[in-house]
């Protein structure tokens, strides 16, 4: 039995997958936002599941930020109270058994590339577009973790082709100007719209005035695919996947989709584009979905290649 958790910002999700990737039960909490009650709250999910089917499970984690290859160390996660904590070795001290651990972007793309969106393909980039801007890789249906740990981290590159409005950008946390985090993030399409119109609307409202024909909605969604084209278009040059999957709130907006096929093209280094873009098929699900899945079904195999938080 393979055992995911998901350690959103809200929520914390345990679920358990079957040998065939059915779900066998799946279990929620809030997060607390304190670092003993949300590890208190892991161990007490992942109990309660091994209850309920008499059996202990392989243990399999979703998290914001990464671990440190050098010091083991959770570092960039925006529940910053997870920083510089050794995270993975509080739960495996907990749980009395291994514990695999990958960025929740990580997660979307080997859960996607396992029996997803991504199913058979030989490269696929998956990325996340909600509160945050994340990215993972998957080759061969393997996660690709790279020597810093930082594979995929595409949130924190510069919008590519910035037109001289958008230069230097918007100030990040990270500490830099113009990141991809600060234009293409649910919240960066958010703040786009209240700069430009002076109305600050959640993303959602503003997908649905632009679907009404709302001038000022069209103008920011404009904007909004315009960017995230560029964005895609460097992934493109840089990686050429077989497939992008899209996970994360605006990735429900299935007006999106023509209008990157047709404008990620027009800055790619090629004659033609043959990647598609995609919506994640396991939409929020990919994030257990992939964390249960760090670990293979016929045991402890590898699951990435040089993911030093693996084992």
């Amino acid at each position: 039995m393979q055992i995911g958790v998901d350690f959103g910002g809200t929520k914390i999700e345990a679920a358990a997958l079957a040998a065939d990737g059915r779900f066998l039960t799946r279990l929620r909490e809030p997060n607390p936002g304190t670092y003993d009650a949300a590890l208190a709250a892991v161990v007490r999910l992942v109990e309660r599941i091994e209850r309920e089917f008499d059996r202990a499970g392989t243990v399999g984690l979703a998290v914001p930020g990464s671990v440190s290859p050098t010091t083991g160390r959770m570092r960039n996660a925006n529940s910053i109270w997870l920083n510089d904590r050794l995270f993975r070795e509080d739960l495996e001290t907990a749980l009395r058994r291994p514990v695999r651990m990958a960025n929740d972007a990580n997660c979307l793309a080997l859960s996607e590339s396992v029996d997803g969106a991504a199913t058979g393909a030989a490269v696929a980039f998956a990325v996340i577009i909600g509160t945050g801007c994340g990215g993972g890789l998957a080759v061969d249906g393997q996660l690709i973790g790279g020597a810093n740990g930082l594979t995929g981290e595409w949130g924190h590159i510069a919008l590519p082709w910035p037109t001289a409005a958008e230069v230097p950008g918007p100030t990040c946390w990270c500490g830099l100007h113009g990141c991809l985090e600060t234009w293409i993030s649910g919240t960066g399409f958010q703040r786009d719209h209240a700069e430009v119109t002076g109305r600050t609307l959640a993303a959602e409202a503003i997908v649905a005035a632009a679907g009404t024909g709302d001038p000022a909605a069209v103008a920011s969604l404009e904007r909004y695919t315009d960017r995230l084209s560029r964005a895609l278009a460097m992934v493109v040059n840089l990686v050429d996947p077989d497939v992008v999957v899209l996970g994360g709130g605006l990735s429900n907006v299935a007006d999106l989709y023509p209008r990157l096929a047709e404008r990620v093209p027009r800055h790619v280094f090629a004659d033609s584009t043959l990647t598609r873009i995609v919506p994640a098929r396991w939409g929020d699900s990919s994030g257990v979905r992939g964390a249960a899945r760090l670990w293979p079904v016929d045991g402890p195999g590898p699951c990435a290649r040089g993911m030093t938080d693996g084992r």
